[in-house]
């Protein structure tokens, strides 16, 4: 355990991809563009239900554009830095206790992050998702901000068709709800109420 934590510290310091405690990640310069671009730091991810999604859609982004070339249990031990806090802590420690002692190997960072799914995910996931969804409103925010919110917080809900469609017309702010449903030949896809909504809103 003691030698395991202290390669994640060593990673830490200024290892894999150049994670710091900045809040944008530099890449190394090389012929690599992916090395090259600026990321956001991830999220610390603390095992809460509903969001072990987006935080598995970060890790991929940045082990594709920055650790590609990394080997798996570098890659492995990157996701573990920003797994702590919360139900996530006695999960981390037991799994850097069975990587230490061999009862663990995973050929690839796609397995680990499958167990990661599996264990955080469960069937409450897409509970969480319809209730975050219900409570969304636009309020103060762009409506193009608001598009994209919507978005995250629709993908992995039970919602699609029609009754997205119904929700998000019920989560915009008024004016621009009015101005949809005075518009003839309605769309007929959630994608083109999107572009319809943000399309109204510069007029």
């Amino acid at each position: 355990m003691v030698a395991m934590q202290a390669q994640i510290q060593a990673l830490i310091a200024g290892g894999a991809g150049g994670v710091g405690t900045a809040g944008i990640e530099r890449g190394a310069t090389g012929s690599n563009i992916g090395s090259q671009m600026e990321i956001a730091k991830l999220p610390v991810f603390n095992g809460e239900i509903g969001k072990v999604g987006e935080f598995i859609t970060a890790c991929r982004l940045y082990l594709r554009m920055k650790m590609k070339e990394t080997i798996v249990e570098e890659q492995v031990q990157w996701i573990l830095l920003y797994v702590q806090g919360g139900s996530a802590d006695v999960w981390k420690e037991n799994i850097l206790e069975d990587l230490e002692t061999g009862e663990v190997e995973y050929k690839s960072v796609r397995k680990f992050l499958v167990e990661l799914k599996r264990e955080f995910g469960g069937g409450d996931e897409k509970a969480v998702k319809v209730t975050e969804l219900r409570k969304l409103e636009q309020g103060g925010r762009t409506i193009e901000e608001f598009v994209q919110e919507f978005k995250q917080v629709a993908r992995g809900s039970r919602y699609e068709g029609r009754p997205l469609i119904e929700e998000f017309k019920r989560r915009m702010n008024g004016a621009i709800r009015r101005k949809l449903m005075e518009v003839k030949n309605q769309p007929g896809s959630i994608e083109q109420w999107f572009r319809r909504a943000m399309a109204l809103n510069q007029n």
